[in-house]
């Protein structure tokens, strides 16, 4: 089980519904090979509205020709693994932006039954 504490990095990937590599959805590849690659997670956020580098506002509502919504791919773990996971991510986004920052986890756990301890003030399930 991978264990997160203290500070550490968050990258978060802002591409876009539509694009893909290799007939795969671009957010399902990176979640992937961010498995693969034994990171500690990685969500996928789909936004109901934004624009990027191309000032295309790219839009859910109903009126709208647009369809290719904003997504982003967050991914939450040690430096040492954002970073080397880095390359891999860079090669795969031919658009839209990969940004760093330092967080602070307060509280990592999974869910009880995956080989997790129970959460404080819950039994562990016989």
């Amino acid at each position: 089980m991978t264990r997160l504490a203290g500070h550490v990095l968050r990258a978060t990937v802002f591409i876009g519904e539509d694009d893909q590599v290799r007939h795969r959805p671009l957010y399902t590849e990176i979640v992937h090979r961010a498995h693969a690659a034994g990171l500690a997670g990685a969500s996928v956020i789909r936004g109901c509205e934004g624009f990027g580098a191309s000032s295309l506002i790219h839009t859910s509502r109903l009126l709208s020709l647009s369809e290719d919504l904003p997504i982003i791919v967050i991914m939450v773990d040690t430096e040492e693994k954002i970073r080397g996971f880095l390359p891999e991510l860079e090669t795969l986004v031919s658009e839209g932006l990969i940004i760093l920052d330092e967080v602070e986890v307060v509280r990592y756990v999974g869910r009880a039954g995956d080989g997790a301890p129970p959460e404080p003030g819950r039994r562990a399930s016989p």
